[in-house]
């Protein structure tokens, strides 16, 4: 194990000027006015995430998912990729991917879609995002009704996506499967991926 970096901190404080959060933390709004935040800052529990430079296989499964839903979706739905929904005042996740109602669509400066107006939220698992797709951001989706989630996990270079549906009764995600290979399902419209293609252009 080779030993950890060692910084400067007045150094880096020279290059970087963190936000202090107020008390209380951040809310989902404060996201559309603070400035010089890196691109796909979160906000989880009132506490900003940073994300770390994506992977290759990251950004190729994005555009899988993000170029085939969009094929496939029906006209009253719409789909994005790496668009934030606004959970509740305390949360402002940004799915990899999301399908949702088109008619929310509120133009070109628009930052944040409502949790109601989502249908599927995509997430590709990354090293420092395991914790937060597999145990945090389902929880929460769930809790703010968004009916279908999907993680997308790498097996050898090539996605394996692990699908659930939300249960009224618990109000937390129930599984219904997991796919490689190819994914076909009914809901929440009719899908079939070719999973193998997410190294071939579209």
């Amino acid at each position: 194990m080779s030993a950890a970096p060692e910084y400067d901190l007045d150094e880096l404080d020279e290059h970087y000027n963190y936000p202090v959060p107020p008390p209380g933390g951040w809310t989902a709004d404060d996201l559309d006015r603070l400035p010089d935040l890196p691109p796909h800052t979160e906000l989880i529990d009132g506490s900003l995430v940073f994300v770390s430079p994506q992977t290759n296989f990251h950004s190729r499964a994005m555009r899988l998912f993000e170029i085939t839903l969009l094929s496939q979706a029906p006209d009253e739905l719409d789909v994005i990729r790496e668009m934030a929904i606004k959970l509740n005042k305390r949360n402002r996740p940004e799915p990899d991917v999301l399908v949702f109602r088109a008619e929310a669509d509120a133009g070109p400066r628009q930052t944040c879609y409502q949790a109601e107006d989502v249908i599927l939220a995509v997430e590709v698992v990354s090293e420092d995002s395991e914790d937060r797709d597999r145990e945090v951001k389902p929880r929460k989706y769930a809790a703010a009704g968004i009916q279908h989630y999907w993680r997308v996990e790498e097996d050898e270079g090539l996605p394996v996506v692990y699908v659930y549906e939300l249960d009224p009764a618990t109000n937390s995600y129930a599984p219904t499967g997991i796919f490689h290979s190819r994914i076909k399902v009914s809901v929440p419209f009719p899908i079939d991926i070719d999973l193998t293609a997410i190294n071939k252009r579209p």
